[in-house]
């Protein structure tokens, strides 16, 4: 087995980003004028011509694939390589004339047991395209585990333990080959940091119930 990921730390990923670009630019017009209006029914559409060639993308290096998960999941597709590595995707579309955008990536309680072991990948596919008429034109395809996305394109939103966030989905900063260790120690800094700033919010909110709670007190009831 190679030390690294045969797909991310060679250029077989850039191969995949230009397959789907070409994949979606050649492929004849599958959106309806109703889909076409609607960010999200074009995003699964995207979603799902991505899904039905993924493999075939992948090529050889992909020893077993599947689609076939739950919107809540932690991953839209999944497959194992040649080393039996597992890599769970986040499909993610943008459209590029709508502007900017901050999706949601991961929990970072779940990315951090995901990443319990070594063999696993948490990648992101963030397809940015436009649409004239009901024809989609893809600009820009990323696939990258997360770990080669800078934390200057990223931020932790406050739902749960904290979500991965990409800050604007018009800035990607990629790092190639960037170390796992590196970028887990940069996501504890950043959490340690969130924290105590989520803790300042909550002490606040408190004590503006205290103080709403002793107005309702002093209130006549009616």
């Amino acid at each position: 087995m190679s030390k690294h990921s045969v797909i991310f730390y060679t250029d077989l990923h850039k191969k995949v980003e230009k397959r789907i670009q070409t994949l979606i630019n050649d492929e004849a017009d599958f959106l309806s004028v109703r889909t076409a209006v609607s960010t999200r029914a074009t995003g699964d559409a995207i979603q799902e011509v991505v899904a039905e060639h993924f493999k075939g993308l992948l090529g050889p290096a992909c020893k077993e694939y599947s689609s076939a998960f739950a919107r809540r999941a932690m991953a839209d597709l999944a497959f194992k390589d040649k080393d039996g590595r597992y890599y769970i995707v986040d499909v993610k579309t943008h459209r590029a004339e709508i502007g900017f955008h901050m999706p949601n990536l991961t929990s970072i309680e779940r990315l951090a047991r995901f990443y319990e072991d070594d063999l696993n990948y948490f990648s992101v596919l963030q397809i940015s395209y436009t649409i004239s008429g009901t024809k989609v034109t893809v600009q820009r395809v990323h696939f990258v585990p997360i770990e080669f996305l800078s934390w200057n394109c990223l931020t932790i939103g406050a739902l749960g333990w904290g979500q991965i966030q990409i800050a604007n989905a018009n800035n990607i900063e990629i790092r190639e080959k960037y170390l796992r260790k590196a970028w887990m120690l940069e996501l504890c800094d950043n959490v340690l940091e969130f924290y105590p700033r989520e803790i300042a919010k909550i002490g606040k909110r408190i004590v503006y119930f205290e103080n709403l709670r002793r107005f309702w007190e002093k209130k006549e009831a009616i």
